[in-house]
């Protein structure tokens, strides 16, 4: 009840605040507070962000709320004040007085640098907010121009349009925009006007591929992207004089029917000798060959050549002795000897060096020869063979009172002469625990050590020739890692080793595709005794039943390990049946089960593939989508293998590879994003995911590693990460994870001031239990009616741009909370004391 007045009065105070402040506060007589837009076309009102675009002149910016919005950088203008240096030089400068009487408690210094902090203040306020947007009939009529010209450069050649100013009262008015399009023109007969013969020969060759369409309507943007086809049909085809100067269009509007010619002309090439010009035909162009210099760096300026090689018709030039095996630069160029010109194959190259990480970015040019035929030549300046790195760090976590840590890598190019990269780091760190119960242990008692290799072929590394599989214009490359690690005093003390091999290729500039053939995972718990040290929420619980059961008394308190893992055996063996009550016996099997599986140890061998189409045209886009999807096969190679290697099963009945059980499931998962652009700044994103991973064979369940958790930063942020779920299971567990999970989040983002935004967000989303060796009723997945338990999380934040990264901070509250029962879910928490509070590092998708 005093939560629900609490809100109530918060809620007045606000309505009071918003109703107070006055909007036209800085709008003189005169004048006029722009308050909306409206178009109405062809007679109907419309929405159109295209043409409200278009309009110089738009209301003061809004922050969109429940049922409302509000102008809050025009009420921030507006708290300043109009003419601050007039102000205090009336107050206080032409008042010597005042200022001798001020400064008997100031100095004269102080006095100004305060005067000045007030002034300066007064202008961070008013370049913060919003001046307010005053009624302008010029930029109106201005308006008025870009509108008609938009509808006519896109086929209504005799649209019209006007507007009118309607006056509100209290010096505000909206404006209306009236347009009459008329009927759209469309295109009808296409012919062309070639003068060059080789350039009419390629161009009917691809005829076919033309933008322009007889019956589709005219559009300007639709003439330029044919003017940008032709010039690159014809460069990517051996004309390589040609440009965008020699295509030109001419239109011929059939009078009546609304219809329009369009002939496409192109000229012969124009060549200019001194003052004298003269009209040539374009000829097709051969590259004839194709030099590569390897040393164009500054020091090698004045050093000859001294090592030259030809190989699969590529002529390569070295000062002092070839470092590099001539493949692997071929294998890097699109350019090759006697072939016919393309243009497109300088980018394609150019990449291709830079993605090698060998060379800096390549110069290449072309040089006409006198029989019409090009030489390419192609400059490589080399990288420094080794790279050296160093970064340090201080961290403070729930573990340890304060750590340190270094990480080195070493970065060594062309390591085999074909352009490989190693990359060896290392990472080591001490840290002092936050257990001070032992005086004889040292201060620094926790240590972690780890290193890792990976190496980078910039090709398939296959025995078998995969160029007509995967051609090197998707610039694919072969990874192989191997990294290990070690940590004492954290946790259950961990040593892991992983590996991989995989590869990525790209086969367009929106897919990514990569196929993980093997990736090896190991992990031994070297400390399982210090689990409920780790995991002191399960240890409480035991605890708990332990002392009712009457196994120890109420003072009394399981000893770690001994005295919890002997109470868990006896529970398991039915000791306790006819003491506890099926509640608590459900309770310490969960515990007990949960025990085993983070203790145990973990070895997967596991192949992946995975896919991503991102539709976004650079990072500054903000209407796009991005899908993408995995598959995970793992344990299947060593279960294949079982009978043949003489493996034998292990006491729970499965097969042990180096005395560890190996882990054999499959998981996908499938993640699609989307976003809307609003207008400026202004942005609806949304994000869906779906994801499960399924034990057979050699497993009952799914590593923890491997297993989906919900709620954090980045998923449902009215709860803490690993928090929420499985289901509507009412958990206590540090750790909550399952292999099932379903997550939904929509986000309405929008610009406050400057680099400052903000966004309105709901999440929903649960994990669940789903055929594993998991029991609980609550925690598992049986059919769509387990979609009552998804959480609901919604909540507001904002989100300050750096341009470089975006620090985020989001409060999300527990809108629908599946822990509690049915008819009892909905803003059961929704408050800020059961709040979650995130921080985090750019947008969550």
């Amino acid at each position: 009840m005093k939560n629900l007045q609490f809100k109530i009065v918060i809620l007045l105070v606000l309505t009071l605040l918003i109703s107070g402040c006055d909007t036209v506060k800085r709008v003189a007589d005169n004048q006029q507070l722009l308050t909306k837009n409206t178009l109405t076309i062809n007679n109907q009102k419309v929405a159109n962000d295209t043409i409200s675009n278009l309009l110089y002149q738009k209301p003061n910016t809004t922050i969109p709320l429940p049922f409302t919005s509000i102008p809050l950088r025009l009420y921030l203008y507006n708290t300043a004040r109009p003419n601050i240096d007039s102000i205090l030089n009336a107050e206080y400068y032409s008042q010597p007085d005042k200022m001798q009487r001020k400064s008997r408690f100031l100095s004269r210094k102080q006095l100004h640098k305060r005067l000045e902090s007030k002034a300066n203040f007064n202008k961070w306020i008013k370049r913060t907010g919003e001046a307010p947007v005053i009624v302008d009939t010029v930029l109106a009529n201005k308006s008025i121009t870009r509108i008609q010209n938009y509808y006519k450069v896109n086929g209504w050649f005799n649209a019209e349009a006007d507007y009118t100013v309607t006056n509100e009262g209290n010096k505000k008015a909206s404006i209306d925009y009236n347009i009459a399009t008329g009927e759209a023109y469309k295109l009808d007969t296409l012919y062309s006007k070639i003068a060059s013969p080789e350039v009419e020969k390629i161009y009917n060759q691809h005829k076919k591929n033309s933008l322009l369409k007889s019956g589709e309507q005219y559009r300007i943007s639709k003439i330029y992207s044919e003017e940008d086809r032709i010039v690159d049909l014809m460069r990517d085809n051996g004309v390589y004089h040609f440009s965008q100067d020699y295509v030109s269009f001419v239109g011929d509007s059939i009078l009546g029917n609304h219809k329009i010619n369009i002939e496409t002309i192109i000229e012969d090439r124009l060549i200019r000798e001194e003052d004298v010009s003269r009209r040539e035909k374009f000829k097709v162009y051969n590259v004839k060959d194709v030099n590569i210099y390897t040393n164009n760096s500054f020091k090698d300026r004045n050093q000859s050549i001294t090592d030259t090689t030809t190989y699969d018709g590529y002529n390569i030039y070295s000062v002092g002795k070839l470092k590099y095996k001539p493949r692997a630069l071929t294998n890097a160029v699109f350019i090759a000897p006697n072939t016919i010109f393309k243009d497109n194959n300088r980018p394609l190259t150019s990449r291709k060096i830079s993605d090698l990480r060998t060379f800096k970015y390549p110069n290449i040019d072309y040089l006409e020869n006198p029989d019409t035929t090009l030489t390419a030549n192609i400059y490589l300046t080399p990288l420094q063979k080794f790279e050296l790195e160093f970064s340090t760090e201080a961290l403070q976590s729930n573990i340890q009172t304060i750590g340190f840590s270094i990480s080195p890598s070493l970065l060594i190019r062309n390591v085999f002469n074909a352009a490989e990269t190693l990359e060896i780091s290392g990472f080591t760190s001490i840290g002092a625990s936050k257990d001070n119960n032992d005086i004889n242990d040292q201060f620094f008692d926790i240590n972690e050590l780890g290193i890792n290799f990976k190496l980078t072929i910039p090709r398939l590394f296959s025995p078998f020739n995969t160029e007509k599989i995967i051609p090197k214009y998707m610039f694919p490359n072969t990874s192989l890692t191997a990294a290990t690690s070690s940590q004492t005093n954290i946790g259950l003390d961990k040593q892991t080793f992983t590996g991989a091999f995989n590869y990525k290729w790209y086969p367009d500039s929106k897919v990514t595709n990569k196929l993980d053939l093997f990736n090896i995972q190991f992990v031994k718990n070297l400390n399982t005794a210090n689990y409920f040290n780790v995991y002191t929420n399960s240890y409480d619980s035991l605890n708990d039943i332990a002392q009712t059961s009457g196994y120890i008394s109420s003072t009394e308190d399981l000893s770690i390990p001994s005295g919890a893992d002997t109470f868990l055996n006896l529970v398991d063996s039915g000791t306790y049946n006819s003491i506890l009550s099926e509640d608590d016996l459900d309770s310490a099997n969960a515990i007990n089960e949960r025990k085993q599986r983070l203790t145990e140890d973990n070895l997967i061998f596991a192949t992946n593939f995975s896919y991503t189409k991102d539709r976004r045209d650079n990072l500054a886009d903000e209407d796009f989508s991005i899908f993408s999807a995995r598959l995970e096969l793992a344990g299947n190679l060593f279960s294949a293998t079982s009978k043949i290697l003489g493996l034998e099963k292990n006491e729970d009945g499965k097969y042990e590879m180096f005395n560890v059980a190996f882990s054999q499931y499959v998981k996908t998962e499938l993640n699609y994003i989307k976003h809307w652009s609003l207008g400026y700044k202004n942005v609806l994103a949304i994000r869906t995911f779906f994801g499960i991973a399924i034990p057979y064979g050699n497993s009952t369940n799914i590593p923890f590693t491997k297993s989906f958790f919900a709620g954090g930063a980045n998923d449902n942020r009215a709860w803490s990460a690993y928090s929420l779920g499985p289901g509507s299971l009412n958990s206590s567990d540090e750790f909550n994870e399952a292999n099932l999970k379903v997550a939904l989040s929509a986000e309405h983002r929008f610009n406050l001031f400057g680099p400052l935004n903000g966004a309105f967000f709901v999440d929903a989303g649960n994990i669940w239990n789903v055929f594993d060796d998991i029991n609980q009723e609550e925690a598992t997945f049986s059919g769509l009616d387990s979609l009552k338990d998804i959480a609901v999380g919604s909540g507001f934040g904002l989100r300050y741009d750096f341009n470089f990264f975006v620090l985020r901070g989001d409060i999300g509250f527990k809108t629908y909370d599946p822990q509690y029962s049915l008819g009892n879910r909905w803003f059961k928490d929704y408050n800020f004391p059961n709040a979650v509070y995130n921080i985090g590092i750019n947008y969550p998708f």
